[in-house]
């Protein structure tokens, strides 16, 4: 697998703080290889050695808009054992449900556009349940939790121009971190 040729924004790029419009089935070319590209790109940075060959920051996450297309698209690669990566294509996701117990990542959430340090919890539900459609257009729901949960809730803040430091409190960055379990 090689590098696929997506540059990821940062977060001084205004588009990100756009809202992404839904997508029409069926999807475009463009569309389909960008989703296989972004799947790549996310794959290739948490395989260390490759990380290190192409200079890339670890990541398990990857809206549309990061890479400069504003549209309700988003993947997340999960490392399920050493080597094996399972992929969550979500196109037009919908939170329909989600738990009441709210969880944080404790050494603090990160994101591929903001090349920074950032001091401060992200309050998140521990389980939520998604409506959405895959690349055919068939229409799944899927219910995931903890880091997963997390990563589905910040790609879909991405969808709606909301970046993961509008949500830790600016006077307080860990606020109400009592009421809330780590992971």
């Amino acid at each position: 697998m090689k590098l696929p040729d997506i540059v990821v924004l940062d977060e001084k790029d205004k588009r990100l703080r756009e809202k992404s419009t839904e997508v029409f089935f069926p999807l475009s070319k463009e569309d389909k290889k960008m989703i296989q590209d972004m799947i790549d790109y996310l794959t290739l940075s948490q395989i260390e050695e490759e990380r290190v060959k192409y200079d890339l920051r670890a990541g398990m996450g990857l809206s549309a808009v990061q890479v400069g297309v504003l549209k309700r698209i988003f993947v997340i690669v999960e490392e399920v054992e050493p080597g094996k990566f399972k992929n969550y294509i979500v196109i037009n996701p919908k939170i329909l449900s989600y738990s009441e117990e709210e969880i944080y990542v404790g050494e603090g959430e990160g994101c591929l556009s903001i090349n920074r340090e950032v001091e401060g919890i992200v309050p998140r539900r521990a389980r939520i349940t998604v409506e959405a459609y895959d690349m055919e257009g068939k229409k799944y729901q899927i219910r995931v939790r903890e880091d997963i949960s997390i990563a589905f809730q910040h790609e879909i803040d991405h969808l709606n121009g909301i970046l993961f430091i509008d949500r830790i409190d600016p006077k307080n960055p860990y606020k109400n971190q009592e009421k809330m379990r780590e992971i």
